[in-house]
């Protein structure tokens, strides 16, 4: 406490969590060698149904529906980035600007292969990469947070 206030930490990066406080990642990003190849596109993280969904970074809202029987956000980011988020129930329409951390939606339950009872799966991609093709990227490389650096233990 600093002055009788608590100090809490401010997040860096111009991409935050889409969902508070931080949840845990139960399935990680494993990219396939080519689009068409099986992987998974994105993380799951664990949450809680009607939790609200935050955009990770500003942006303006491209999509807003259902996908394969699925309620699905995306979000396009300067640079060619998109992140999309599902199951997630839309509070925002196409073509809103949002910012980091203003919500758009609420997670439902029922995501497929998520051991947690509700899940959200995180994506993003790269609209053109160095290929010339959407190129699938793993979310959490677009959080800045801090490493973890362990030091030897002198004897």
């Amino acid at each position: 406490m600093l002055g009788g206030a608590p100090v809490v930490a401010a997040e860096v990066g111009v991409f935050g969590w889409p969902l508070r406080p931080r949840p845990t990642v139960e399935r990680r990003f494993d990219k396939p060698e080519r689009n068409w190849l099986p992987g998974h596109r994105g993380v799951d993280l664990a949450g809680s149904a009607g939790q609200v969904v935050l955009a990770a970074g500003d942006g303006i809202v491209v999509f807003a529906g259902v996908v394969a029987d699925k309620p699905v956000v995306s979000i396009d980011h300067p640079g060619g980035l998109r992140t999309t988020y599902e199951p997630v129930e839309a509070q925002v329409t196409v073509g809103r600007r949002v910012s980091r951390g203003t919500p758009i939606g609420t997670l439902v339950a029922g995501h497929e292969g998520c051991p947690a009872a509700a899940c959200l799966h995180w994506g993003a991609r790269r609209e053109a990469s160095e290929h010339g093709r959407r190129e699938y990227v793993d979310p959490l490389g677009l959080l800045h947070e801090v490493p973890v650096r362990l030091k030897p233990l002198e004897a």
